[in-house]
């Protein structure tokens, strides 16, 4: 946990901090922190800054908060995926968010199986979790809105084109004769299939809602190590040098 993230409404009085639970835990256990020491604090969706210990304790801490810088500029990528495995969504949810992506649609597609719709980390409160993990990594305050669509083609031909107008749409196909670009245009679109990728009829919709094809290149990539190719493309030019 590199940022303290809480709720506007868990400060008081001239934003004092009365801490419990989980994140007191990480501060007496990983950080070890003591009274006069200073961390990095941040409201949910809000600004960030410096919290100065006044007292901590196995059951309450009270932190003095000053915020006054801005999170970090948003990544101008808006992710769609087929829904991945349940093992592997928690973790890509959280690298998403480290990254900087604010925009996640999670869509089916003919080769996602109909039981992955059923994991209980397509909850709210566990993919709030997993979001608010990589925010605590990447010191970012702003909350990611995950979109889930169980019907791919009502997505595809009503919702997709306007996703698409007035940014790069890249649809991920190992088979395009194009090349992932260098250097993407922003905003962009990065749609992804699920592992085997999108079908052709699939393909089809993608690519008549506005997207074109690119290629990673010639190896067949597993879901998660093609988002993470393909997002670093987009993080070379975003021109935020800090290191996550």
């Amino acid at each position: 946990m590199n940022l303290l993230i809480v709720e506007a409404e868990e400060l008081g009085a001239n934003n004092e901090l009365e801490l419990r639970g989980r994140r007191l835990l990480h501060l007496n256990t990983v950080l070890k922190v003591q009274a006069g020491d200073n961390v990095r604090v941040g409201q949910l969706n809000g600004s960030i800054g410096t919290g100065t210990v006044r007292s901590i304790g196995e059951d309450l801490a009270v932190i003095d908060v000053s915020l006054d810088q801005p999170a970090p500029a948003p990544l101008a990528l808006t992710v769609v995926m087929a829904l991945p495995r349940p093992k592997m969504l928690r973790r890509i949810l959280r690298g998403m968010a480290e990254t900087g992506i604010k925009e996640i649609h999670l869509i089916n597609s003919f080769r996602v199986e109909k039981s992955y719709w059923q994991s209980p980390l397509l909850q709210a409160p566990a993919l709030r979790e997993a979001l608010l993990s990589g925010l605590e990594q990447a010191m970012d305050t702003v909350m990611p809105t995950v979109h889930l669509h169980r019907r791919f083609r009502p997505f595809a031909e009503d919702s997709l084109p306007a996703l698409c107008d007035g940014c790069d749409a890249l649809l991920g196909d190992l088979g395009a004769a194009e090349d992932y670009p260098a250097s993407p245009s922003s905003p962009s679109l990065l749609a992804l299939g699920p592992e085997g990728g999108f079908i052709p009829f699939e393909q089809e919709l993608i690519i008549n809602a506005g997207a074109r094809p690119v290629s990673l290149g010639p190896r067949m990539l597993r879901l998660e190590t093609a988002l993470h190719c393909a997002v670093g493309r987009h993080l070379g030019g975003h021109g935020d040098p800090r290191s996550r």
